[in-house]
This record gives C-alpha cells, sequence and structure tokens, in this order.
C-alpha cells in the first residue's frame, strides 16, 4: 500500500527542484512547494523557482499566490497546502512536497491545526514598546519555545502570544490545534556533502549575480513600489541586495555578506532536517548525484513497500 505523499527535501542548491519534478514526472504526482518564499509573485531569480524545471502540463501549487510585499504567514500556508494536497489527491494524483523550508514541511507533514485567531487590539497596545527580549520571556511562560521563528522580530513574537492567550481563553480550539491530523508521505531528503553543497551555493550566486539579473530583479520590485523593509523581510538575496540598491552596502559587501548567509542558511536547514529524524520522522536520504534513473527507481521502491 504506498502513502498518500511523497516530500523531498534538503538544502538549498542541492537540486530539490529537479529531483521533485523528476518524481512527479514518473509517479503522475503535482507538486506542492514548501519554500517561504516562492509564495510570491515577481521574486523569480533570488528564490530560485526554476520553473523552466517544470515541463509543461506538470501542476504545480503554492507558487506564485501572494504579491511580493506581502508578509504571507504559516497559518496562511498550512490552509492554503493542505487545499492543494486535497485537491491533488481528490485527481488520483500523487502530491509530491518540494522545499526546504523546514517549519512549512514538518508542520504540513504534522497535521499541524492552526486555527483562525483574531487581533486581540487591548493586548496589543499593553505589548507594545516592549524589547524583544520581554516578549520572548513572555511568551516563554505561555508555551515552550522549540524554534526561534517566533522571535525574530517583536511583531511575530506579539502575534505569538495572542495566539497563545487565544488558546488559554478558547480551550476547545486549543484543542484541535495540539492534536494534529498527520500527513501520511515519504520524505526524501537530498544528501549533499558540505564541501560540494558550498560550491554549488557559490556557483549559483554568481551565476544568479552576472547572467540571470538577480540585481535587476531586486531594483523592478523596488521601481514598482515595494518597499525596502518589505524586501529585507524577506531575508538572504532580497536583504542584501536591497541594501547595496539604496546604497548602505557597496558591491563587495553585499557579494561577501550575502554568500556568508546563504552557507550559515544551508547548514540551518540541515540542522533542521536532523532535528525532524530526532523528533520521530524518517528521512530516506539519497546522494545528491545518484543518476535521474536510479533516483526515481530508488524513490518509487520506497514509495509503494508495504
Amino acid at each position: 500500500m504506498s502513502k498518500r505523499a511523497i516530500a523531498v527535501v534538503g538544502p538549498t542548491a542541492c537540486g530539490k527542484t529537479r529531483r521533485g519534478v523528476d518524481v512527479a514526472l514518473a509517479l503522475k504526482g503535482e507538486i506542492i512547494s514548501a519554500d517561504s518564499r516562492q509564495i510570491y509573485r515577481g521574486m523569480d531569480v533570488g528564490t530560485g523557482k526554476d520553473l523552466a524545471d517544470y515541463p509543461d502540463g506538470l501542476p504545480y501549487h503554492m507558487i506564485d499566490i501572494a504579491p511580493a510585499g506581502y508578509r504571507y504567514n504559516l497559518y496562511e500556508y498550512l490552509r492554503d497546502a493542505r487545499r492543494a494536497c486535497e485537491e491533488v489527491e481528490a485527481r488520483g494524483a500523487v502530491p509530491v512536497i518540494v522545499g526546504g523550508t523546514g517549519l512549512y514541511v514538518e508542520s504540513l507533514l504534522k497535521g499541524t491545526v492552526l486555527p483562525t485567531v483574531p487581533c486581540n487590539t487591548e493586548l496589543r497596545e499593553s505589548l507594545k514598546g516592549k524589547t524583544l527580549e520581554e516578549l520572548a520571556d513572555i511568551l516563554g511562560r505561555l508555551k515552550t519555545l522549540h524554534n526561534v521563528t517566533d522571535i525574530d522580530t517583536a511583531q511575530r513574537a506579539i502575534r505569538a502570544i495572542e495566539i497563545e492567550q487565544y488558546y488559554l481563553e478558547h480551550p476547545e480550539e486549543a484543542a484541535l490545534a495540539r492534536n494534529p491530523r498527520p500527513l501520511d508521505a515519504v520524505i526524501i531528503g537530498i544528501d549533499i556533502p558540505r564541501d560540494e553543497r558550498r560550491r554549488l551555493i557559490t556557483e549559483r550566486l554568481r551565476r544568479r549575480l552576472d547572467s540571470e539579473n538577480m540585481l535587476d530583479e531586486v531594483s523592478r520590485l523596488l521601481a514598482e513600489g515595494i518597499a525596502p523593509d518589505d524586501l529585507i523581510y524577506y531575508g538572504l538575496e532580497y536583504k542584501f541586495l536591497t541594501l547595496h540598491v539604496i546604497g548602505r552596502l557597496s558591491r563587495a559587501e553585499m557579494e561577501e555578506g550575502l554568500e556568508t548567509a546563504i552557507h550559515q542558511f544551508a547548514k540551518r536547514q540541515m540542522t533542521w532536517f536532523r532535528g525532524m529524524e530526532r523528533r520521530g520522522f524518517t528521512i530516506h536520504w539519497l546522494p545528491y548525484d545518484m543518476p535521474c534513473d536510479e533516483f526515481v527507481d530508488t524513490v518509487t521502491k520506497i514509495y509503494t513497500a508495504p
């Protein structure tokens, strides 16, 4: 009996998109992106959408569904990605989840449910002006902090406190949120040696800067009226290139800082996926350079195994 879905995960620049496409084509699947930035329209080069890797007729979801400048969140992702998975299954196809945003992947596979939590104006007013450290302390008294995603900005920390306070006042909805409905899936990890990963990241960054017009993409987004702070919010390429375009970083500072940040990001991605294994997920790691036919055959055998 096959599983319901397949997830293809791994660090940036490891070739996840191409592998996911190959699997989807072989198993009559449809791609469900699990990349937090490929959500946005017009942000193509910096997010590595690689839409040229998608053959005509291969359906994909969770890409280009929100305008650049918007701040799409986990609640929206789980709502939309779960709906996309259900629609794919209803067509008799296999959801092939592809991406490197560990929080999105893990939450979707766990079946995490996040109820709609309304704005609490009074609570927000009481928290206004508090430092990030103070907000983190308040949140830490309401729940166990498993990661820093909730406290990377004051805005997110206040929203996280708002959610936890709502759960305290609505235990029936909290029970729903804390009793997930897991998605039955095979998880395939793209295993790439550290040195090779670093080489591919550097080569890809150089290509995006020199021949894929990534700098032009950021300049265009700014010219379209997207605020610099909104692009900086997306991090990595959009942070460093925006700081360069608005004159706060030189070209050399931008390139050096961005390359270092991407290497650090890839390391954090692998830390997350290894953490998923410790949290009970089975990830089948396959070499990044495995021949295509062998890769697809191996994934098919894992997927169809009893």
